[in-house]
């Protein structure tokens, strides 16, 4: 999996662009900054314009490829990010660090989804919020209809609204909503798709 997203990010160009998600850049700025953990956070698109609104960013990622772009990034807008290269299942952070979590198409298995989200959440503070965009199952349908859309092409790694209000169940929900967006990320999420968009503000720990 190392090797797949290394090649990914090895090229010149930035696979998903420079720009960050647009749910994630209409939605964090809304919150004061203050620590921001960035799971995926691949060539630090997201994890970049986060910085540039004061937020202190913890990144990581598999990719060491990817480190390297982020990084780069982050230069060229005069920021930094603490980015860690790692798998989550391997990382530890102190419980309750975070006042955001940004999870921007982290796909996880369906046998460890569920369980990476509970710990996600037990880095969050209480009255932390998380933005979460994800491709919903139904996208299936549209990578099948164009690649270039991107996303998992097993199904059991991608979404319902449904899994994501029980794996976040502790959360006043902000929003929750499947939606059919059409993409312009880069190289590798272009056209129509189906996604699951969720904002929430942690209220109890169920780790």
């Amino acid at each position: 999996m190392n090797q797949e997203w290394d090649e990914r990010y090895k090229g010149h160009d930035f696979a998903y662009g420079k720009d960050p998600n647009e749910f994630f850049k209409e939605w964090l700025p809304k919150f004061e900054p203050g620590f921001i953990l960035m799971p995926a956070d691949g060539e630090g698109r997201n994890g970049v314009f986060a910085a540039k609104l004061g937020w202190k960013v913890t990144s990581f990622d598999l990719s060491v490829e990817g480190k390297s772009k982020a990084l780069q990034l982050a230069k060229e807008n005069f920021v930094t990010l603490d980015y860690i290269v790692g798998d989550l299942e391997n990382l530890k952070y102190k419980r309750e660090t975070f006042d955001a979590i940004g999870l921007i198409y982290a796909h996880f298995s369906d046998k460890k989804r569920s369980l990476f989200h509970r710990k996600l959440t037990g880095y969050l503070k209480p009255g932390g919020v998380l933005i979460f965009e994800a491709f919903s199952k139904t996208h299936i349908n549209f990578n099948r209809l164009n690649l270039k859309v991107g996303g998992p092409k097993d199904i059991n790694m991608l979404y319902s609204k449904s899994e994501i209000i029980a794996d976040f169940e502790n959360y006043e929900v902000l929003t929750v909503e499947e939606e059919e967006i059409f993409l312009n990320e880069g190289k590798y999420h272009i056209g129509k798709g189906s996604v699951i968009r969720f904002v929430g503000k942690k209220v109890a720990d169920n780790v």
